[in-house]
Order: C-alpha cells, then structure tokens, then sequence
C-alpha cells in the first residue's frame, strides 16, 4: 500500500471494514456493548477470567520483544497489556495495534494516550495488512474466532513478519485431564467461547501452510490451559 493510512485506516486495503458476523452474534456483550467493555476491561476482571494468571502471562508474551522493535499487536486487549508492550518497546519502539470494532479502537487509544509511539489502527485482520514489522503479539485472539477466519488470521499475521522477525501467540490449550478447572473450562467453552475448542484440536505451529517458514518453539502454563507459541521466520 503506498499511501499512508489515516487514523482510522489501517496497513490494509479495507477502508472502513464490517464487523464479522461471529463477533455481532457471539461477543457483542464482551467487545460491542459500551455499558461491558469499561467494566470487563478492569484488570481485576483480566485477572479473575485467567484464573489468577493474568499478569504472568502478559509478563511471558512481553518479554518476547525487545525495546526498539516495530511491533503489530492482533487486536485489542483489555487490562494493561498494550500499555506493557508499549513500554517494552520503549521510545526507540513502535506498537500498532489493529482491531475492526470502533469501540475496542477507541479505548485502547485512550489507553495508549501516554505513548506517543503507539498507533491504534481499525482493521479487519482476516484481510492483508499491507506492511511488515520486526515482531507480531496475538494475545488470547485465536480461540475467539472461528477456524475459517483462524486460518486467515493466522496467515496474514505470519505474512506480516519480515525475515528474521518473531511471531508470538498466547491463547488457550488443552488442560491436563486431572487439571481441576478442567470441567469449569468446559462449560466456559461450551456456552461463552463456542470457537475455543476448535482451537484446542489444532496446533497454531501448523495452521497454515506458511508456518513451515518458522521455526517454532512451544510451552504450556497452569496444568496445560494455556500455552505460549513463538515462530522465528527464517531468512
């Protein structure tokens, strides 16, 4: 793309993107509705929805990037994380965060007011994004999808990284069988998260043809429910 996108555009070539039919009909309440989205994104609330791992986990995906990095952030996040990866990057850094609901692209630049380094861009991530960077974060994204546009997500996310550069996901996984909050999660995952389980049978490491130009290295956290992915593209 060749010329520089405005406040509400991002590196894609959709101007004004809809919003999917998936998160109309599933996470209005969580992501659409102005009367949730102040109270969810307390992080308190973070921390009580990640049993308690909240902090451990965005500590585990930061420390993945360095400071001076161009960094694409995947969508929005609620509690401080992009304001973490922010200051991660430092003011030699750069975070570009991209999600297709106004409201989410509102708050997270209210958020990100104190950094000027930071850009908060409205974009529909199952399109091309048009541009690369150093390093892409997607944090607790992929299981809130479903697999169609996983695949697609995945896919233009690992076209974003240039040679060399990083990839980084955190999301759900499958718990140990005797994981105590093994059948809390699958109610969760039955009436709040539908697309999760599709997830939890795939690998993200092998999601899409172009993983095969990563070298990818894996770990699980907290009886296996969640795991951290991070891929290096090979120059």
């Amino acid at each position: 793309m060749s010329s520089q996108p405005s406040a509400d555009q991002a590196p894609a070539a959709v101007i004004e993107p809809s919003l999917p039919d998936y998160l109309r009909e599933t996470y209005t309440w969580a992501y659409l509705d102005p009367r949730t989205v102040p109270w969810l994104d307390r992080p308190l609330v973070v921390s009580a929805i990640l049993w308690g791992n909240a902090r451990r986990l965005m500590d585990a995906a930061v420390a993945e990037f360095t400071p001076g990095q161009r960094v694409l952030q995947a969508a929005a996040v609620y509690g401080d994380f992009s304001v973490r990866l922010a200051r991660q990057l430092g003011p030699e850094g750069a975070l570009t965060v991209v999600d297709v609901a106004r409201i989410q692209v509102a708050n997270t630049r209210r958020k990100l007011e104190a950094w000027p380094t930071a850009r908060v861009l409205r974009a529909d991530l199952t399109e091309p994004q048009g541009t690369t960077f150093d390093a892409v974060c997607c944090f607790f994204l992929l299981h809130e999808v479903p697999p169609h546009a996983r695949q697609r997500i995945v896919g233009n996310l690992l076209a974003a990284v240039e040679p060399g550069g990083k990839i980084v996901f955190v999301d759900y996984h499958r718990p140990r069988w005797w994981h105590p909050m093994g059948p809390v999660m699958a109610l969760v995952f039955r009436f709040l998260e539908p697309y999760a389980r599709s997830l939890l049978a795939e690998s993200i490491d092998t999601l899409v043809p172009a993983a095969a130009d990563f070298d990818w290295h894996s770990e699980t956290r907290f009886g296996g429910l969640y795991q951290k992915v991070v891929g290096v593209r090979r120059r």
